[in-house]
């Protein structure tokens, strides 16, 4: 078995790299921006929770649209909704139009984000899912620290300009994957000869890993697509008093805890099973989290970030490895990986209204503790599931995925 990871990962790998870098230049920027048109902290987040609630609506006819286009199209089509909704907010003349756009860059993130997932899944050997996600997810965060860090000098002199960057970073991630990833062949892929069923979501339910992975991802989708991406731009500057560069910093100092361990965690859950590293990167996300709010310096709240960004590097790598071994490495699931990203989603959308309601009526800590507590849930449900980790050759199933009710062998022969 060799451990060179295909050209198809390695060109997702380079394309995710420049989707975040870009994501990066804007991402602190979107709050501050929504805070110019005059409104409230719930609103401003709800700029955020826009883009994510249109990714959840879009995420599962992404799964469809995957399965008939297959996922190179799909990638690029996804990139390109996104490009041109999100060139146009630095054009913005209203609150309600920014909140239109992000939700139009939301359906085309859905439909990119679900088709990479597939591609992840299908092109990487089940010995190799693990590093496959954490090369991937290494790139993306290294993306996410150089982003911001980058991006601050555009804040600083014009909110509108990250925009018309990231545009840009999303245009030339359409490009790599149209010139560098051939399409697949337009008949059905097989199996011994014979068509090869589509997953289905139904069918994945029934798998406890899968059920505890969407509990999981649910939580993640909170922390970071939630209170890291609205909550904690807004502490920076309205709660410790710092101005927007700082804002990036800390999101820099989130990433840089991600950076540390995502290859490890890869490398670790390919060798010894995803369940051990889940459970520890939740606690630590989840205790991270939960503190945030009680720091009283820019210093001690980047530090309790790097921590969190610790335990979500831990988690991530294992956690989509698991739901590739439920999925059997089947070219055709979309609805399983977007039933996986709608639970992030969901997460997203909740995370920064509830947050946002809790800063108004409380205040930022216990916003923050509310966050860790939900991480910390999903502890129990992981503790309790079977572990998914092939052993020894990679078309070997899992024998604990075999003895649930053979639901790993549903999961990849259930309807599209």
């Amino acid at each position: 078995m060799g451990n060179k990871l295909p050209l198809e990962v390695r060109v997702l790998v380079a394309a995710g790299f420049t989707v975040s870098i870009g994501y990066g230049f804007v991402a602190p920027a979107i709050p501050l921006y929504a805070r110019e048109f005059g409104i409230s902290y719930v609103a401003a987040s709800a700029v955020v929770s826009a883009f994510v609630v249109s990714r959840l609506i879009g995420s599962a006819p992404a799964g469809r649209v995957v399965d008939r286009l297959g996922e190179r199209d799909s990638y690029v089509l996804g990139l390109m909704i996104v490009t041109v909704s999100t060139g146009a907010c630095a054009f913005v003349s209203d609150y309600w139009q920014l909140v239109l756009l992000r939700a139009v860059s939301g359906i085309g993130s859905a439909l990119f984000t679900v088709a990479g997932g597939v591609l992840l899944a299908r092109a990487a050997p089940p010995h190799l899912r693990g590093r496959a996600s954490g090369v991937y997810s290494t790139f993306f965060v290294l993306g996410g620290i150089s982003g911001p860090l980058l991006g601050a000098g555009l804040i600083a002199v014009d909110l509108r300009t990250p925009f018309l960057v990231y545009g840009g970073a999303l245009l030339l991630a359409a490009l790599l994957m149209l010139v560098l990833v051939r399409r697949p062949a337009a008949t059905a892929p097989t199996v011994g000869g014979a068509v090869e069923p589509a997953a289905g979501f139904t069918d994945a339910l029934r798998h406890p890993a899968y059920r505890a992975a969407l509990v999981a991802n649910f939580a993640n989708g909170w922390m970071v697509s939630g209170i890291r991406l609205s909550l904690v731009p807004l502490f920076v500057v309205e709660g410790l008093g710092r101005g927007g560069t700082w804002a990036s910093a800390s999101l820099a100092a989130f990433a840089a805890g991600n950076a540390v361990v995502l290859f490890r965690a890869g490398v670790w859950s390919d060798r010894k099973g995803r369940r051990a590293p889940v459970v520890i990167g939740l606690l630590l996300s989840g205790a991270g989290t939960g503190v945030m709010g009680l720091a009283d310096s820019f210093a001690l709240f980047a530090a309790v970030s790097f921590v969190a960004g610790l335990g979500s590097g831990i988690l991530t790598p294992p956690l989509n490895a698991s739901v590739a071994d439920v999925l059997g490495g089947r070219s055709r699931g979309g609805p399983v990986l977007a039933g996986f990203q709608m639970s992030a989603d969901l997460g997203g959308v909740t995370g920064p209204l509830i947050t946002g309601a809790l800063v108004s009526g409380f205040s930022f800590g216990v916003a923050f503790a509310a966050t860790g507590i939900w991480a910390l849930l999903s502890v129990p449900l992981w503790l309790r599931a079977p572990e998914t980790l092939p052993p020894g050759s990679p078309d070997q199933q899992a024998p604990s995925a075999r003895s649930t009710d053979s639901s790993s062998s549903r999961a990849s022969q259930g309807r599209g």
